[in-house]
């Protein structure tokens, strides 16, 4: 080109793009996205590129505008209600694709349109035809009433809902709630597989209007499904400091989905350590989440749904690079014994293991399953049928580790409802495993010949028999009559577990 050459200028139409594709930026929004800095809070946008790897994304619907022309100005529109309040595309994350879907808040409130369901409609649809794990930031605050361009009634032929829910078992999805997150988008969140949430999160099927215009009284957003109450019955799964923390476990979870790593990282603590982890007091509790750190690589552990029914452990990790989910009892909490909740949640942890294609690992030690009069108001009978019915069904390879205690059809649910049922079945050297508690089946089983001994005697009694079986039911006489595989070394737990899975591995 000579020096004087016009300069190229750029087509009407593609000025015209370019200006519109601005205005669907955080930039075009300076004192909106100022506002919400200053609240501690990021963009729809920024969430985004944080999680997707850098020019991946590839966006569906930013030009879409509210359904409100009857009503406001096209050109306000265009401005005020960008992308019709919900971003989402495909993209990769760690070079690997995925979709990622977010309501955005600045948009009215990340409300759910109806062309922004239609664009939902056909991202979930399109997520199904590729299989793409999904991440979807679900903030906002349910349907929305005033998009009267199109003719509606009730709306209820929407499809995100249905078209969201076929996914289960299809791809992985995983909810990040922030904020207000209420009605529909309340309904995505608990629909996903999985659903981490920052401390300022509230999530409900309704918010304050629609509980106010039901007659049930004034609630400010803040008194609807905060995160403590969310995560203590089990409808959190992670709960985490922020929306940097969030994207960052999106990012670990989905590198689980990966499968092994070609180098493995270093276990958490010298295997060594684990002989002296349990106290030499079998009646005494104590923490197994050490236990879990220490058999997994080094920062590699997910720990899921921790407040609610704590006399249960679940996590996803890595032992040798291999990604896998843990299930175990945690007897500091009712003994480690399976109450209805625990059941209900070692259900679910399975199911979710089975849909994903991770590998379980179960480490054992209870007391059973809870009994009592209380025990069965709560379901027990249904949750514990729940769990037996998850862990016979399990298609992914399945290892048992008895830590200590493996007693009656609680032991037998941790291990997918037989000491046969996973690919390997150990116990640690100190471990008893028994029809009940030792010293229960004791008294049950001599309950007439004690009965006519003075209590002292009957004490002694009972000692002295429940010491008999106690020898009979240690880990080595389990062993010898073939009942479980083997009794090992603690320290060779990492290494036995790995060789198993790999054995275990697809050809």
């Amino acid at each position: 080109m000579t020096d004087d050459a016009p300069e190229p200028t750029l087509a009407s139409g593609l000025t015209e793009l370019l200006a519109r594709r601005f205005l669907t930026t955080d930039e075009a929004r300076g004192e909106k996205v100022a506002r919400w800095h200053a609240r501690g809070r990021r963009t729809a946008r920024e969430n985004i590129a944080d999680l997707v790897d850098a020019g991946s994304f590839v966006e569906y619907g930013r030009f879409v505008t509210a359904a409100q022309e009857q009503r406001r100005p096209l050109a306000e529109l265009v401005v005020e209600a960008p992308a019709d309040g919900i971003i989402g595309g495909t993209a990769t994350i760690d070079g690997r694709p995925c979709a990622v879907l977010s309501y955005d808040y600045l948009v009215m409130a990340g409300t759910q349109g109806m062309r922004g369901h239609r664009k939902s409609d056909r991202l979930i649809e399109l997520v199904g035809r590729l299989g793409l794990p999904t991440v979807f930031f679900t903030e906002g605050g349910g349907g929305r009433p005033g998009d009267v361009d199109l003719p509606l009634v009730s709306a209820l032929d929407v499809g995100s809902f249905a078209l969201w829910g076929a996914l289960e078992g299809v791809v992985p999805r995983i909810a990040v709630v922030s904020g207000r997150c209420f009605a529909g988008n309340a309904v995505l969140a608990g629909s996903a597989d999985l659903r981490i949430a920052t401390p300022d999160a509230n999530l409900g099927m309704a918010g304050p209007a629609m509980i106010a215009g039901g007659g049930l009284g004034q609630f400010a957003p803040e008194e609807i499904g905060p995160v403590e109450e969310q995560a203590a019955n089990g409808v959190l799964d992670v709960v985490v400091d922020d929306e940097e923390e969030a994207v960052a476990v999106v990012r670990r979870v989905l590198g689980y989905l990966a499968g092994p790593t070609t180098t493995a990282g270093p276990p958490g603590a010298d295997p060594a350590e684990l002989r002296a982890m349990l106290p030499t007091n079998e009646r005494e509790a104590f923490d197994v989440r050490p236990v879990v750190e220490a058999l997994a690589d080094v920062d590699s552990v997910t720990w899921l749904r921790e407040a609610w029914a704590p006399e249960l452990v679940t996590a996803f990790l890595r032992i040798d690079g291999i990604p896998l989910g843990v299930v175990a009892n945690q007897s500091t909490h009712l003994a480690g014994a399976l109450t209805a909740d625990a059941s209900a949640k070692a259900a679910d942890f399975l199911g979710l293991c089975e849909r994903w294609r991770l590998p379980v690992v179960s480490l054992v030690d209870t007391p059973g399953f809870m009994v009592g009069p209380d025990a069965e108001r709560a379901g027990l009978v249904r949750h514990a049928s729940r769990l037996v019915n998850a862990g016979a069904r399990l298609t992914v390879p399945l290892v048992g580790v008895v830590l200590r205690r493996g007693y009656g059809l609680g032991a037998q649910a941790m291990l997918g409802g037989s000491t046969h049922r996973p690919l390997l079945t150990v116990a640690w050297p100190d471990a008893h495993l028994g029809a009940m508690g030792l010293e229960g089946a004791v008294r049950l089983a001599l309950a007439h010949e004690l009965a006519d001994l003075p209590d002292a005697e009957r004490e002694a009694t009972v000692a002295r028999h429940t010491a008999e079986l106690r020898a009979h039911a240690g880990a080595l006489n389990v062993a010898r009559v073939f009942e479980i595989d083997d009794v090992i070394d603690p320290a060779e737990t990492r290494t036995v577990i790995a060789a198993t899975l790999r054995a275990a591995a697809p050809r």
